[in-house]
C-alpha cells in the first residue's frame, strides 16, 4: 500500500509542477494557482502516508524526486515543446538507474 501512496504522491507533485508553467505564464489563470497549491499539499500528505506504511525515507524520497524530475522533463518536452538534448536524456536514464539501484540495495524487511 505504501508504494501506491508514493505513486499518487508522485502524480500529484508532477501535476502541480506542470501547472506552475500555466501559473507563471503570460495569461496566468487564477485556477492554475489552486491546482498548484492543492497538488503540492496532497503530494506531501501522500508522501507522509507512504512513510507511515514503513517505506524507508531515503528510498521514498529518491523515487519521489527521481521519477518526478524525469516525468516533468518528459511532460515539458511533450506538452510545452521544450527542448530535450541527448545529454538530458542520458541524465534521465542515469537518474532512473540510480533510483533503481537504491531500491535494489535497500535492506528488505519482512
Amino acid at each position: 500500500m505504501g508504494y501506491l501512496y508514493l505513486a499518487a504522491a508522485i502524480v500529484s507533485e508532477v501535476v502541480a509542477t506542470s501547472f506552475l508553467k500555466f501559473a507563471s505564464g503570460p495569461r496566468n489563470p487564477w485556477w492554475a494557482y489552486i491546482i498548484v497549491g492543492i497538488g503540492y499539499v496532497l503530494s506531501f500528505v501522500l508522501l507522509s502516508l507512504t512513510l507511515r506504511t514503513g517505506v524507508p525515507l531515503g528510498i521514498a524520497y529518491a523515487i519521489w524526486a527521481g521519477v518526478g524530475v524525469v516525468a516533468v522533463a518528459v511532460i515539458s518536452w511533450i506538452v510545452f515543446h521544450e527542448s530535450l538534448t541527448w545529454q538530458q536524456i542520458v541524465g534521465m536514464v542515469l537518474v532512473i538507474g540510480g533510483v533503481g539501484l537504491l531500491e535494489l540495495g535497500a535492506a528488505k524487511t519482512t
